[in-house]
């Protein structure tokens, strides 16, 4: 063990001590029977445009996904450093001939945990990732590979529209919905033809656009994968549409009502919703608004639920926890409070008890999150692990100082969760240079061929 890594242990030691947090060893052995060898978890980088892939095993970095096409030619057009300068993420992604993604942010497993699918919101498109292999499918031999060059050129993916914010997957796995944020419709494609045209071949994955509200954000399904609702970050509204799945398992998308919801989100920037584990529920989160409400997935989705969060907290996500200790509902806020572990600014988890009559949910008590702007977060199918993405980078003077990090809690009291450890994102080693994995958005928990939260 190297000197810095050994100061490291005894810090966060010490600290664990000091705040009361259960040590690392300890939370470990009680959750770890709960994963299994093929769990990875995911997250989108956006300002890197690359996907970083933990092993919940030692929650460490195993491999950094690359969707830049940086250093895919020797020429310095083609390279990420030049001369010896990186840089900044606007010049970056406006180099000459670079085709990769810009500002890669959604993410959503398919429902068997094969696939993932995330969303360039820049560059306009959706690739589809290997979950098993973890590489970006379609891509390609480089022509011009050699020793200091990338041996695969990136896949283009698939065009959609403008600004994709979120895809997710039908319940059967057969489509793709995705929001584009930047109109009022929703691209879906088959998924089947989807890994054929991202390799090249003009499969027309596509197969229709279906009107919207305007800036929708998300789609999610019933667990009957009957029903589809859709938020927006544009307007006060919740469309529904019946899926109408046909003999082939593609849909007909029907519009069966559209929902004023502007007395929970006044402001009308609603970026994520998410179906509770039974199906009864939906929640939302109203970024604005500070707030996520609650609705009915069935009758005529009558509000069930609005719970304030405080001024200025901006939910980002919300994720259920279900386990024999209780059945809760997380909210990620994005807001950034002093007064963390250690005396370190953090941002933090308000905990919704769900067990609660509906009418008289309400935030029961909040955890910190050890790093600052939570955003994504998202539970193994044990329920008694939870993963947290953040955006903002770690401040001077903490043990990851400068690197973007994701935080990892024991659930298995989801009243009160016990930190386990904060995991530097690390850098992808590109020929030219490094490219430091920054500003993570969407997280998920994968564990291929096992029927996962999409299913």
């Amino acid at each position: 063990m190297n000197e810095q890594r050994r100061d490291f242990l005894k810090t966060t030691a010490a600290l664990a001590a000091t705040i009361g947090i259960t040590p690392i060893s300890e939370v470990l052995a009680q959750t770890k029977s709960s994963i299994e060898s093929q769990d990875r978890v995911f997250i989108t980088n956006e300002d890197s445009n690359t996907l970083v892939v933990i092993d919940p095993r030692t929650n460490t970095v195993e491999t950094t996904i690359n969707l830049t096409s940086f250093d895919e030619d020797a020429r310095p057009p083609f390279r990420f450093v030049t001369a010896g300068v990186a840089p900044t993420h606007a010049a970056m992604i406006h180099k000459p001939l670079y085709h990769g993604c810009i500002d890669a942010h959604g993410a959503v497993p398919s429902p068997d945990g094969k696939l993932l699918a995330t969303s360039g919101r820049g560059s306009s498109n959706v690739y589809l990732i290997d979950a098993v292999n973890k590489r970006v499918i379609g891509n390609i031999p480089n022509p011009a590979a050699g020793p200091t060059t990338n041996p695969e050129r990136l896949s283009s993916g698939i065009l959609v529209g403008r600004e994709p914010h979120e895809p997710t997957f039908t319940r059967n796995g057969r489509e793709l919905w995705v929001t584009l944020r930047g109109e009022d419709r929703i691209a879906i494609l088959d998924v089947e033809r989807a890994q054929k045209q991202a390799g090249g071949n003009d499969a027309g994955a596509i197969l229709r656009y279906v009107p919207t509200i305007n800036g929708p954000a998300q789609v999610w399904f019933n667990a009957q994968g009957t029903l589809a609702f859709v938020a927006s970050q544009k307007v006060s509204k919740v469309d529904v549409f019946r899926v109408n799945t046909d003999a082939s398992g593609h849909s007909r998308p029907e519009r069966i009502t559209t929902l004023d919801i502007s007395a929970q989100d006044k402001p009308g920037f609603t970026p994520f919703l998410k179906t509770s584990p039974d199906g009864s529920e939906v929640w939302f989160s109203h970024k604005i608004a500070d707030t996520v409400s609650c609705r009915s997935t069935s009758g005529a989705f009558d509000l069930l639920d609005s719970v304030p969060l405080g001024a200025m907290s901006r939910p980002n996500h919300v994720e259920f926890v279900e386990n024999p200790k209780g059945k809760v509902v997380y909210a990620s806020l994005a807001r950034v409070d002093d007064g963390g572990p250690g005396g370190v600014a953090s941002s933090q988890i308000a905990i919704i008890d769900r067990s609660a009559k509906p009418g008289a949910r309400k935030v029961v008590s909040t955890f910190f999150t050890q790093a600052r702007e939570a955003h994504g977060v998202w539970t193994n199918p044990a329920n008694d692990l939870l993963y947290v993405a953040h955006e903002q980078d770690e401040l001077p003077g903490t043990p990851n100082a400068g690197q973007t990090v994701c935080t990892a809690f024991d659930v298995s009291d989801p009243f009160n969760p016990k930190f386990i450890t904060q995991i530097p994102l690390g850098a992808l080693k590109l020929p030219s240079g490094e490219l430091r994995n920054k500003k993570s958005i969407n997280l998920v928990y994968v564990r291929p061929g096992y029927r996962g939260q999409t299913a």
